[in-house]
């Protein structure tokens, strides 16, 4: 694997790199051939779809979760789970992820545990906490702003000549905001150990991709700062995984940053308090939906008898239970209702102090 998939894959020449299309087949020409690592067999894509699977039903329950009251508002990743889990498969344990707010499976393959997730959507800021041992930075719900966070973590992990490296998730709506081109300046400029991986999923709650940019690709912006870009097809697992391994090394190594453009598209509403038939047509979803990763993993692994209706049927079964005992825990667990003041400022303010007492007085008149 080298780092010249980026001059064979150019965005300004209209290349996207896709190792395995939407039947389950897998390219033959040379040139994809000779970049898949010795690591992607048959069983490193069997294992990575049962991941898949299990993100995929996580998914589901946490849009019946606040369907039903149990949780607030969710955005789904309903179609973008190979963007997800080829990234989670590249990147090593010690690495910093710095998450948007569509990342359940990147973040959940990275070791935060699910959980965690499912408490922080049903409102309480504790789940935003991950294990000591996993470099998660907090869900970003302001877009664009994590881009910075990852460039400053990059910067410091390469003053540091530490070989960790920072990934960091946006969609195609945070490419039209400053902090996206901010983030890009430094990047070319200071050269740190990030890589961005943008979810184009073609649209930024009800706008279109084409009313973000005039550039081709999203990919291409990447020469104007300097720094190698990528347009890869974000339904396919591999492709995924080889451009966003090549992206790390080269992080790694001290060679700078990246810029990978994930070009799927999002089946599913922006948010579970958004509607996308008020102004998607659904012919395009329609035209999406023989394109989802997990149909083309499933062709893949059929084709080699390695997949069939009797083994998902065993894997939805086990993930079910999995998926109710989390879901269980999640509902359990305990919170101050005084921490929405207590996590903002080092010492309370008069001010803070003042609206705390008088809330906690509410409280037990109210009990």
């Amino acid at each position: 694997m080298t780092q010249d998939i980026f001059s064979q894959f150019n965005p300004l020449e209209g290349k996207r790199f896709q190792v395995m299309d939407e039947n389950g087949n897998i390219s033959t020409d040379p040139t994809v051939a000779a970049l898949r690592p010795a690591e992607v067999t048959d069983d490193f894509i069997k294992q990575a779809y049962e991941k898949m699977l299990f993100m995929k039903m996580a998914d589901q329950k946490a849009n019946n979760l606040q369907r039903t009251g149990r949780m607030g508002t969710y955005a789904s990743i309903r179609g973008q789970e190979a963007t997800q889990a080829g990234t989670a498969l590249a990147m090593q344990r010690t690495d910093w992820l710095v998450p948007a707010f569509r990342e359940l499976g990147v973040m959940w393959m990275h070791g935060v545990p699910m959980e965690n997730m499912y408490v922080y959507w049903m409102g309480n800021e504790i789940g935003s906490l991950p294990p000591p041992d996993v470099n998660c930075i907090p869900i970003s719900i302001a877009v664009g702003s994590q881009m910075l966070h990852a460039v400053g973590l990059g910067m410091g992990m390469k003053k540091k000549k530490e070989t960790k490296v920072a990934v960091t998730f946006f969609g195609d709506g945070a490419t039209s905001e400053g902090d996206f081109h901010e983030a890009m300046n430094c990047a070319g400029v200071f050269q740190p150990n990030t890589v961005f991986i943008c979810q184009n999923n073609q649209w930024a709650i009800s706008v279109p991709r084409s009313y973000q940019t005039k550039s081709v690709t999203i990919a291409q912006k990447a020469q104007a700062y300097g720094i190698p870009g990528i347009q890869v097809d974000g339904n396919d697992l591999i492709a995924m995984y080889v451009a966003t391994k090549t992206a790390i090394d080269r992080a790694r190594r001290g060679e700078g940053a990246t810029l990978i453009e994930a070009y799927t598209y999002r089946l599913g509403d922006h948010t579970t308090s958004d509607d996308a038939k008020k102004y998607r047509d659904p012919a395009e979803v329609e035209l999406w939906k023989p394109k989802d990763p997990m149909i083309r993993l499933q062709k893949y692994l059929a084709a080699r008898n390695l997949w069939s209706q009797a083994y998902e049927d065993e894997l939805v079964a086990r993930y079910e239970k999995e998926i109710d005992v989390i879901v269980e825990k999640s509902q359990s667990v305990q919170y101050n209702p005084a921490d929405i003041f207590d996590y903002t400022y080092a010492q309370l303010t008069p001010h803070l102090i003042e609206q705390r007492t008088e809330f906690l007085t509410r409280l037990e008149i109210q009990s």
